[in-house]
Order: structure tokens, then C-alpha cells, then sequence
């Protein structure tokens, strides 16, 4: 093995190599929901492992229902407010939106197993902010977050899960990366996280709908459809045509919340 696998292998194992690759958070928060006349609740939480979490509650009119929303990988919950005040409006659902380790308020360093620890923490958090049990709480996980959200959905019964924009799986991400570091090393051996929600998906244990635009330059359109094919049913597949992965909610236009709407409320499966 050469010196330069050593270095990659020594910093991996030290979690570095996904701080650079998988994980880009921003600390400071540019918005809230106020700022777009939301009344919202801030809320400080701790997980299992006592890292202190910061989110934001959002009441909404439907309090049968919560909305659990797991961002992506780049930015924090104020890079969400618009979209957050749009889910709000069209789905009528309450909203708990939090910060990963790393990320915003949110103390700590991001790792695959310290997000899926923050994912429980909050799901409990919206429980009692919404004052629902499992069958009232909706995964709703955006890229990275379709990751956490479905392996929630591993663990237990929910309403219903909600996965946009995923990937199959971070190695198939590495494959399919011009990152000059893959070229030379097998994806296991760059980045600890593997994220694999292709292996996972068969195991959910709530209605899915998987969302995708047709002209997703990052996470390609074939892995939507993948984890699609590997769901097991109910399911639903919602694919918006020309958006790409961060304007799914822009370019879908009202269509995209009435498929968000009917499938929080049940319709259809």
C-alpha cells in the first residue's frame, strides 16, 4: 500500500474525508420563519448521546399530522425557510425542522451514525411538540436526508415516508463522481459514511413516495427510480420534469404539493 492510500485510510478512519465530502454546514442562520410571518417555536433538544440539537417547531392548521423534515448535506434549517413556508401553506401540516449535529445551533461533528441519533431524537421531539404518536408523524428527508429518513423508516411504522432527490447509496455516489480522489481509491476507502439506501429500502415499513426531478445533475434520476423499484408497497413514485435537485418544489409547482398533500393525508394507498 502506498503512502498516499495511508493518508487517505488514516484520515478517514479520523472521519476527515467525509467532512470534506459528504458533509458542508453552514453555522450561522441568514432566516427564520418569522421572516416570512411564521409563528414558530425555537427548541433545543439533546440526543441519546448528549448533543445538544436545534430545530424549529412550526404549527400547522392539519395537527393531525407532523412533518419530521431531514435537510440535505450543505447549509442549515435557514437555508429552508421558503421552502419550509411553502410546505406549510400547501400541506397544512405541522413542521419540526432541525439542524444536524455540525450544523447551525446544533453542537457537535456530523457522522452517519450521529444523524441517525439526531433523526431519533427529533422524531421524539415532534411527537411531543405535535402531540401525535408514530402513526401521525411523516419522514420527509430531501438528498442526504432521504438517507435518514428511510433508515428511520427501517426501524419502525410511521404514516408515511417521503424520500426526494436520494441516491442509491454513497458508494455508487463516489462512482459516479469526477472527484480526482476516486479516480485512484475505491470509494470504501475514502469516506466512512455509506448511506446505503438502495440495501435499506426493501426494509421500510411505511407507505413511501419517492420524488425526483428528470434533470438532477447531482444525484441522477436513475437512483430515484432505483429505490423506487426496491420499496415495497404502498408506494408512489413522483418524477417533476426539468427540475433538478435542489428546485423539485420550484419547478413542480402546485402539482408537486397536491402529490405532497394526497400522500400525507393518505390518499391513494
Amino acid at each position: 500500500m502506498g503512502v498516499a492510500a495511508i493518508v487517505v485510510l488514516a484520515a478517514r478512519e479520523a472521519n476527515l474525508l467525509d467532512r470534506l465530502l459528504v458533509y458542508f454546514p453552514v453555522r450561522t442562520l441568514d432566516a427564520t420563519p418569522a421572516d416570512l410571518g411564521m409563528d414558530y417555536e425555537d427548541v433545543y433538544f439533546e440526543t441519546a448521546d448528549g448533543v445538544t440539537l436545534h430545530g424549529w417547531y412550526v404549527p400547522g392548521a392539519d395537527d393531525d399530522v407532523c412533518v419530521v423534515w431531514f435537510h440535505g448535506n450543505a447549509g442549515n434549517i435557514g437555508h429552508r425557510v421558503y421552502n419550509l413556508a411553502l410546505m406549510h401553506s400547501r400541506v397544512g401540516a405541522s413542521v419540526f425542522l432541525f439542524d444536524y449535529r455540525g450544523y447551525g445551533r446544533s453542537e457537535g461533528s456530523p457522522s452517519e451514525p450521529g444523524l441517525y441519533l439526531d433523526a431519533e431524537a427529533a422524531v421524539e421531539q415532534a411527537r411531543l411538540r405535535c402531540g401525535v404518536s408514530d402513526d401521525g408523524i411523516v419522514l420527509f428527508g430531501r438528498s442526504l436526508g432521504g438517507a435518514v429518513a428511510v433508515e428511520m423508516a427501517t426501524r419502525r411504522p410511521f404514516r408515511a415516508v417521503v424520500v426526494e432527490s436520494a441516491f442509491t447509496s454513497v458508494k455508487e455516489m463516489a462512482r459516479d463522481s469526477n472527484r480526482l480522489i476516486s479516480r485512484f481509491l475505491p470509494p470504501f476507502m475514502v469516506v466512512k459514511a455509506k448511506y446505503d439506501n438502495l440495501a435499506k429500502m426493501p426494509s421500510v415499513l411505511s407507505p413511501v413516495l419517492i420524488v425526483h426531478g428528470d434533470a438532477d445533475r447531482t444525484v441522477p434520476h436513475r437512483m430515484g427510480l432505483a429505490l423506487y423499484e426496491a420499496a415495497p408497497e404502498p408506494k408512489s413514485v413522483h418524477v417533476v420534469e426539468g427540475a433538478g435537485h435542489d428546485d423539485v418544489h420550484v419547478v413542480g409547482g402546485e402539482a408537486y404539493f397536491e402529490v405532497l398533500r394526497g400522500f400525507v393525508r393518505g390518499e391513494g394507498w
